[in-house]
């Protein structure tokens, strides 16, 4: 059974210009190694809590906020401690670029954590290498087309050597094929380096892939479990405002139709498939 690499109990914050919780007591866990998605509308919530995990924010609200992350909970002493083990790629990847090239902006938190030349290198060469950017190390970062920098800025993240990956928005500005290709590249990485990946979107679409999802609503959350059985609840996905993915939509009418849809169907290429085979028997 995995641990849990995140842990939070009664998180609660509220910005200073605002009287209204962004956060309101909530509590979760993700598990180490997962994909967890948390969905919600604009405002709700969502980036928030990324910067409460990562320690670019601190929850003061409520005595009895509990935040863990790999083990260490989260005060002023140990943000730091909290952000070698935690990265963002944040929507707008131009935001976070502070080299003239490519691998300038890759190598800058290895230089900040004071690691030696040689190593620096072998490191930068690695995580290109992995996110298939190496022909473009020399490259200026403005150049670059927007998965490409999501790229690079994921490389960025990788060379400190996260254990926690979180996603915020990070495909949002990419077209649908770019959108399909740095999800991909994400889940290849998170099984190669034994990531934990926390994933902040609108897109339904995107939470299907995930392992846990968490579903926030106006700083409350509603509900927390798999994809599957949050996009069965249709209660839950009106009262939340969502959108049934179209697998979804599609596999429940079958359902209210008494057709029977085995619960290894989980995709829509498995239940064209499964359908197929139904009508050959027909």
């Amino acid at each position: 059974m995995k641990d849990n690499i995140v842990t939070v109990k009664h998180l609660s914050f509220t910005y200073k210009d605002s009287k209204v919780p962004a956060v309101n007591d909530i509590s979760f866990s993700i598990p180490r190694g997962s994909w967890t998605t948390l969905v919600g509308h604009n405002g709700s919530g969502k980036s928030t809590i990324a910067r409460l995990l990562d320690g670019i924010l601190l929850p003061h609200d409520n005595p009895r906020t509990v935040i863990n992350v790999d083990g260490i909970e989260l005060t002023e002493k140990t943000m730091w401690d909290i952000r070698d083990r935690v990265g963002i790629v944040f929507q707008n990847p131009d935001n976070q670029f502070v080299g003239a090239t490519v691998e300038d902006d890759v190598a800058f938190g290895l230089e900040n954590r004071q690691v030696s030349r040689s190593k620096m290198q072998t490191i930068v060469h690695d995580v290109l290498e992995q996110v298939d950017m190496l022909d473009f190390q020399k490259s200026e970062p403005q150049y670059l087309s927007g998965g490409q920098k999501q790229r690079v800025a994921i490389a960025g993240i990788l060379a400190i050597g996260p254990k926690l990956i979180i996603l915020d928005e990070s495909t949002s500005m990419l077209d649908p094929a770019g959108k399909t290709k740095i999800l991909s590249l994400i889940r290849d990485l998170q099984n190669k380096n034994g990531l934990t990946i926390f994933s902040i979107t609108h897109d339904i679409n995107e939470a299907v892939q995930a392992d846990q999802m968490l579903v926030l609503d106006k700083g409350k959350l509603l509900a927390s479990g798999s994809p599957r059985e949050i996009f069965e609840n249709e209660v839950l996905i009106k009262s939340a405002g969502l959108e049934l993915p179209l697998f979804y939509k599609v596999k429940n009418e079958l359902i209210k139709k008494e057709i029977h849809i085995p619960r290894e169907v989980n995709s829509e290429e498995k239940l064209v498939k499964y359908l197929c085979q139904l009508n050959s028997k027909m």
